[in-house]
């Protein structure tokens, strides 16, 4: 796995950058925070993804890094929606028959997103990294004020990228005959639901991915898959946060985010997380994952059916 790329960042609309909109345009800018504040995205997330930029009207993904050379290199990726998985869009590329194959996953929620980008190994080697920013954030309380509306619940789906094949049905055709070898194949997928808890008062967040599944493992899935905690961590000024991912009192990885709107009304991030799926064989390579998640406050009108609770 290619690593050594720093953090980036993204400018999104006028809130950030002074042009365009935080629904349909997004600027983009290498280094600095995170779309709000100056937060950095950890390098560990970013991994070799310089930055991206995405339209959800036009439906149009424009990703800069995921290459071999750690270059400055920007692709177009083209909009695949049979694979849409879970209200996140599919974007891929391939260039050619013996070029590799890249899967990207994006979501936005009135201007607050994440992406997650994986390629399928080829030459033993595959690229990676995940990023999310804010139009806008305001706290729904100021840390350590007292009273309600300080204690904010998050839910919805979550979709990841595996350095592991998947299904294939979407690589590009090759002559009869061509050996399997220096060819690229296409990421698996993983799929799941999370609930993020935002103590505003405290300023701290935590939460979990679970439900989680191998939806197209090239043969029935040797892993079980089990969940990942999003460990409790603080909120910034800016409204971002990083911290651990664990399992079972383990740590598996590190997952960020950033909340968007005026009372928090949503949140995005990303996680990554490694040697954290149980194989029953030992010859399997480590299993390393690149998620994303965006999500709704519960109480908004876009909320996730498991909001709906007897007692909110």
């Amino acid at each position: 796995m290619k690593t050594g790329v720093s953090g980036f960042a993204l400018c999104l609309g006028l809130a950030a950058c002074g042009g365009g909109t935080p629904f349909n345009s997004v600027t983009v800018v290498n280094g600095g925070g995170n779309g709000t504040g100056g937060t950095a995205i950890p390098e560990t997330l970013a991994n070799n993804l310089k930055s991206f930029a995405y339209n959800p009207t036009a439906q149009t993904l424009t990703v800069t890094g995921i290459n071999a050379d750690d270059s400055q290199f920007t692709a177009a990726y083209r909009r695949r929606p049979g694979l849409d998985r879970a209200g996140y869009e599919a974007y891929t590329a391939q260039d050619g028959s013996l070029d590799r194959h890249v899967t990207a996953y994006v979501k936005d929620i009135n201007g607050t997103r994440a992406t997650v980008i994986v390629t399928g190994g080829q030459f033993e080697e595959f690229f990676s990294g995940a990023g999310y920013s804010s139009a806008s954030y305001v706290a729904p309380v100021q840390p350590g004020t007292q009273g309600e509306g300080g204690l904010v619940t998050y839910a919805g789906n979550y979709v990841g990228l595996l350095n592991i094949e998947g299904s294939g049905e979407d690589l590009t055709s090759v002559t009869p005959g061509t050996p399997d070898d220096p060819l690229s194949v296409q990421a698996a997928e993983v799929t799941g639901k999370v609930v993020i808890t935002g103590d505003f008062t405290d300023a701290t967040v935590d939460g979990i991915i679970y439900q989680r599944e191998i939806v197209d493992y090239k043969t029935d899935a040797p892993y079980s898959v089990p969940n990942i905690a999003l460990d409790g961590t603080a909120i910034a000024e800016d409204g971002s946060f990083l911290g651990t991912a664990s399992q079972r009192n383990t740590t598996v990885g590190e997952y960020g985010g950033i909340f968007g709107g005026v009372g928090a009304t949503e949140v995005a991030g990303v996680v990554r997380a490694e040697q954290h799926l149980a194989s029953p064989t030992d010859n399997l390579d480590p299993v390393i994952e690149y998620g994303a998640f965006v999500l709704a406050q519960c109480g908004q009108p876009n909320e996730d059916p498991i909001c709906n609770q007897p007692v909110r």
